[in-house]
């Protein structure tokens, strides 16, 4: 039993990450930013209303994706995470979270979950907790479901270079935005920061070789901002 009342169940730490997912550390951190006490469960996705994590139980009231959790948390808890933003700021912060969220993320899964070197040192363990005679039909269902779904979204349907490419142009350009700046919308974190930080830190662990994360090294900025969100709200975390 939880003993907040606020349940968060997530996937478990992995890939030199505080978590496997990228959604997940946002809904973490928009938890920490908003000063909401709760407690973290471990899940598979299968377990999850929709099928995906995180998903949070706040009293009995279940609620499934990252972004509606935290509308959940501004309108219960009385919070607003952009509460420093002006209308413009607001529509700015909500296109970087789709460049990071329904692009780059993509690029990412790519890299982790197709790209057969990353498979095998990462992903593939999600299946060593399976009885042995079944691990390798786990690990080619579980790889056949990333490709059919990156081939429905679009991105998978090019050669691995094309896709580093794209990648790397969302990538360019979060550096652009993020300029000089401690964090996207200026000197506070606000709600797309913490999106940014689960995705760029999924991106530029060193656990994984991939384009992707000498595109984020190639950038400074991103390098010190992502170690910058860690160390403020991981410090835990060996990053």
């Amino acid at each position: 039993m939880s003993s907040t009342g606020l349940t968060l169940y997530a996937t478990r730490p992995g890939f030199g990450l505080p978590d496997t997912s990228p959604f997940v550390i946002k809904t973490e951190v928009q938890l920490k930013m908003a000063g909401v006490a709760y407690d973290r469960a471990s899940a598979i996705p299968p377990q999850a209303p929709n099928g995906k994590l995180p998903f949070i139980d706040d009293h009995g009231v279940v609620i499934s994706d990252s972004t509606f959790i935290r509308a959940h948390l501004e309108r219960k808890y009385a919070v607003d995470l952009d509460a420093e933003l002006d209308v413009r700021q607001r529509a700015q912060a909500w296109t970087i979270e789709r460049l990071l969220e329904d692009h780059l993320y993509f690029a990412m899964v790519w890299f982790r979950w197709i790209d057969p070197d990353n498979f095998a040192k990462g992903p593939a363990h999600f299946a060593d907790s399976a009885p042995e005679a079944d691990r390798a039909r786990m690990r080619q269902e579980m790889q056949a479901r990333k490709t059919a779904e990156l081939h429905a979204q679009g991105l998978g349907r090019h050669p691995p270079a094309q896709i580093a490419e794209l990648g790397t142009r969302s990538i360019d350009a979060l550096a652009k935005l993020l300029g000089d700046q401690p964090f996207f919308m200026g000197a506070f974190p606000s709600g797309v920061d913490a999106t940014a930080a689960g995705m760029l830190a999924c991106v530029a662990t060193p656990f994984f070789d991939t384009p992707l994360r000498r595109a984020v090294e190639a950038h400074p900025n991103l390098v010190d901002y992502v170690a910058r969100m860690m160390q403020r709200y991981y410090p835990g975390h060996a990053w």
